[in-house]
């Protein structure tokens, strides 16, 4: 039986659409049909707007490519299921100006998703914890993470300006291989051209980033995953920041807000303990204080720049009080 040509068209279309060069052989064979139905219904595309790219030669084949506007896109029910969660997950992801764009997108495409498939998307919203907290002093530019990704992607050397943990500005050369989100940051994982080792960069203090035209062979991972060389990296690094808090409340049943936090339980007890909490930045702490007084009283004990940080957050969430009601006078 033969296949409607709509149907084929929208079928091409969803295969050009994974980006990879197809020859007019494996599209033929993938759509059942012939070299020269390929040959027209790419012409089909093209004449709705979608820029199909065509090479000649042994290696030659079909490509989508970027156009100047962005034509329909064509969904398989798979990958529209994948879309709604993905966007999802970007509206908790510590991507600046990303979350009330992501709601957006995901609005659309909820509304256009069949009953079968929004309940497929529900099941994975009510079985899926996300673990990692979004920092508004980590969020990365989605300009920054794009190009990033793309050089991942294409295997490509990316120039950039850093700024250190200790406050000094740098410039690197460096063959990106992976990006990793976790609490509540993204890092670069990437081969440091100048030094000559593995690097991994926070993209927060990534400036600046553009490709430089050289194209790089990848290199195994030490361990071969990225994101446990990310961990390892953040385990052996030393925190320039720490608090000493009084908690009144036991280590279990702290373990929930603590689990963003890298920290040290000094005194455990069954009532309350002391723990040690390290980060980057005074910011950072403060919000693990925050977040850690939703569950028990915590006092800091040290030191006073936390303690007065802490202070300061509490006045300004307690703000000044609202105004009393006039009451009627009694006759």
């Amino acid at each position: 039986m033969r296949k409607d040509p709509t149907a084929r068209a929208l079928a091409l279309l969803s295969l050009l659409q994974t980006h990879r060069l197809w020859s007019s052989t494996e599209l033929a064979d993938r759509l059942d049909t012939t070299e020269r139905t390929v040959r027209r219904d790419v012409d089909r595309l093209r004449e709705l707007g979608y820029p199909v790219d065509a090479t000649s030669g042994k290696h030659g084949g079909y490509r989508l490519q970027a156009g100047a506007h962005l034509p329909p896109l064509v969904l398989d029910d798979d990958e529209a299921v994948a879309v709604a969660i993905g966007l999802s997950l970007a509206t908790k992801a510590a991507i600046s100006g990303m979350e009330e764009t992501s709601l957006r997108a995901l609005a659309t495409i909820e509304r256009l998703l069949p009953h079968r498939l929004r309940r497929r998307v529900s099941a994975v919203h009510a079985h899926v914890a996300i673990l990692d907290a979004v920092s508004a002093a980590g969020a990365v530019d989605p300009g920054t993470l794009s190009v990033l990704a793309a050089a991942c992607r294409d295997g490509e050397s990316i120039r950039f300006d850093y700024r250190r943990g200790d406050g000094m500005d740098s410039r690197r050369l460096v063959d990106p291989h992976q990006l990793v989100s976790t609490d509540g940051r993204w890092y670069l994982v990437a081969w440091d051209q100048q030094r000559a080792d593995w690097r991994t960069f926070r993209l927060d203090r990534i400036r600046a980033p553009r490709p430089v035209g050289g194209r790089f062979a990848p290199r195994e991972i030490p361990g071969g995953d990225a994101g446990a060389f990310v961990a390892g990296a953040l385990a052996s690094m030393p925190r320039p920041h720490a608090g000493i808090l009084s908690i009144a409340a036991s280590p279990e049943a702290l373990a929930d807000a603590l689990r963003w936090a890298d920290h040290t339980v000094l005194e455990p007890g069954a009532s309350g303990c002391r723990v040690e909490i390290r980060g980057d930045d005074l910011p950072w702490l403060t919000w693990v204080v925050a977040r850690i007084a939703l569950v028990a009283p915590v006092t800091v004990e040290s030191p006073v720049e936390l303690h007065d940080a802490v202070r300061e957050l509490g006045a300004r969430l307690a703000g000044p009080p609202p105004p009393r009601a006039a009451t009627a006078r009694q006759n």
